[in-house]
């Protein structure tokens, strides 16, 4: 997906009709990357994300509050100080370059009024933000470049701010129709039509140079010489007339399976018959259907690092530890081979002589005797031998039951790791990762958190939803909550559903002993089966009354057993 210049032009101009003349009123930064700026304008709060990373950058209003870290970073700091109560005063696009330039009416140290900008660069991996005075000096830069990240420009506070150098390339809303031809008719006949626009345009993604190429040829790589110009200025005329015009339709286009392919201010129609094209109001809008999921992620897993770092080790340990467990079990399996020797021998102690290297005699464990060599010690007597047999026996009997026991408490260690990294996918805040880290601390793994100290109090806060006939409906969020809510919260006559045999959320339904309809437990299940780790149609989902649920002494947290249970068969939904 491609933040190219059309977007950032259409994304001026919906800023320019919304928040011109509004009020910054708060600046959030969630992440290293990102800053969010809380203004108000023609009477509505508006939220505007800036996001200046290699990880989908953008800027764009958005209708989704993320949370922040309770000590601003420093360039959080510095832009509350320079734009806190600022007035938007308008919102441009330097040509027709990736870069935006959001003009505020501020005031400097001495509280005269002075005009200041706020400059993104919207490029990919070297996407940036800066703050500039009105004489663009630069105040502060989120990712500062020195001459040892860059020769051809530096961005450091104090320098004036320079544009990033210009390519040997041709704004496509200036274009006319002889240049266009007169290019057209020098550039190589071989080239495919949307690598020529690509290398011709500024600003032009390779998205937009395949549905140009598309709406003149047929094709997206159709070579220049079987392309007519004419039909191809048209199309390109048309397109970026609109552009000029601000006639923008935000359109996201997914596969047959609803999986995003692909978003524009126009409607691509060269991925075929079988995408799907939606339409939104405001490229707010599309953006956040865009990348809004995806960011989430994203930012959760950066601020999990941490925990992923644990779970990942330990499963990584765990399953080495079962590998050679296994591997010393496969050698305990000879421990009948020995026990059946020291028989053999001790049948046999008549025949053997001391400093006999090895007794060959009939294995009358077999239907059919068969001959069978029985290696000696020369140092041993024969009854001795036979003893040596026997010690061996036993410590591969002894053995084989400890490993068994030691591989079932690795394979539940596993198990409950495996939940947790479930949990871990599924969490939306800092509280949330709170209490998985609280749980890991608690579970043993205080050792793999370097200065962590146990807060004084968790709240735990399980989600809640209500059932189609008005039953209330919690759902635990990790394997405390779990805890918490069947064996605190709920009542014995209350429901409890778990996706069967696989990691997941306890979902109570509170009925108080009661039946519900059909259509709630269907629902009950469904929200098990969906904060779980099965995915796709058909998962099976256990219930049962909460009386028969139990929690086994010294088990892991979410860890249960439970009798007189039914099982469901249910379709996960979208969270």
């Amino acid at each position: 997906m491609a933040f190219d210049a059309g977007v950032l032009h259409g994304v001026v101009w919906e800023l320019n009709q919304i928040l011109t003349e509004g009020k910054v009123e708060k600046i959030t930064q969630p992440d290293g990357e990102e800053i969010n700026i809380l203004m108000r304008s023609r009477g509505e709060n508006h939220r505007l994300v800036i996001r200046a990373g290699a990880n989908l950058p953008r800027i764009s209003l958005s209708s989704q509050s993320k949370e922040s870290p309770s000590t601003p970073p420093m360039f959080c700091m510095l832009l509350r100080k320079h734009l806190g109560g600022a007035k938007l005063l308008r919102v441009t696009q330097e040509g027709y370059e990736r870069v935006a330039r959001l003009s505020f009416s501020g005031y400097d140290e001495m509280g005269y009024p002075q005009e200041k900008h706020l400059v993104v660069e919207i490029m990919g991996k070297y996407s940036n933000l800066l703050l500039l005075d009105g004489n663009d000096k630069i105040l502060a830069v989120l990712h500062a470049v020195d001459f040892s990240s860059s020769r051809l420009r530096q961005l450091l506070p104090g320098m004036i701010y320079e544009l990033p150098p210009k390519q040997d390339k041709f704004p496509p809303l200036e274009e006319t129709q002889e240049e266009f031809y007169a290019r057209f008719d020098q550039a190589d006949a071989t080239l495919p039509c949307d690598r020529w626009v690509v290398n011709t345009y500024l600003g032009t993604s390779s998205q937009v140079a395949r549905e140009l190429s598309f709406l003149a040829s047929g094709g997206i790589d159709t070579p220049l010489y079987r392309v007519d110009k004419e039909v191809l200025w048209q199309v390109f005329s048309c397109w970026f007339e609109r552009v000029k015009r601000d006639e923008y339709t935000p359109s996201l286009m997914c596969d047959g399976e609803g999986s995003p392919l692909d978003f524009c201010y126009a409607p691509l129609t060269y991925f075929g018959a079988g995408s799907i094209t939606t339409s939104f109001d405001t490229f707010g809008g599309l953006l956040d259907a865009c990348y809004g999921a995806k960011e989430k992620r994203d930012r959760m897993r950066r601020r999990a690092a941490d925990l992923w770092g644990i779970v990942e080790r330990s499963e990584a340990r765990i399953r080495k530890k079962l590998a050679l467990q296994q591997e010393e079990l496969q050698e305990s399996e000879q421990g009948e081979k020995w026990q059946r020797m020291g028989d053999l021998l001790t049948a046999n102690l008549w025949r053997v002589k001391r400093g006999d290297t090895c007794l060959v005699t009939e294995d009358f464990y077999e239907e059919i005797p068969t001959q069978v060599e029985i290696p000696l010690d020369t140092r041993l007597s024969p009854a001795a031998n036979a003893q040596r047999y026997y010690k061996w026996y036993t410590k591969a009997k002894h053995a084989k039951e400890n490993l068994t026991i030691q591989m079932d408490k690795s394979r539940d260690e596993l198990a409950y790791l495996e939940s947790v990294r479930t949990f871990l996918e599924s969490a939306e805040t800092e509280v949330d990762l709170t209490e998985i880290r609280e749980e890991l601390y608690r579970a043993g793994y205080a050792s793999r958190m370097k200065g962590y100290s146990s807060p004084k109090q968790i709240k735990l806060r399980p989600m809640e939803f209500t059932s189609p006939s008005g039953y209330r409906v919690l759902v635990g969020r990790n394997n405390m909550q779990n805890d918490a809510l069947t064996f605190r919260t709920a009542s014995k006559g209350d429901l409890w559903f778990h996706v069967k045999e696989m990691p997941g959320s306890h979902v109570i339904l509170f009925c108080d002993g009661e039946e519900p309809p059909a259509e709630d437990y269907t629902y009950a299940a469904t929200l098990a089966a969906t904060y779980s780790a099965a995915k796709g149609n058909g998962i099976a989902v256990d219930y049962a009354r909460v009386r028969y649920v139990k929690k086994p002494p010294s088990s892991k947290p979410g860890y249960v057993t439970y009798t007189t249970h039914y099982t469901a068969y249910v379709n996960s939904s979208a969270r």
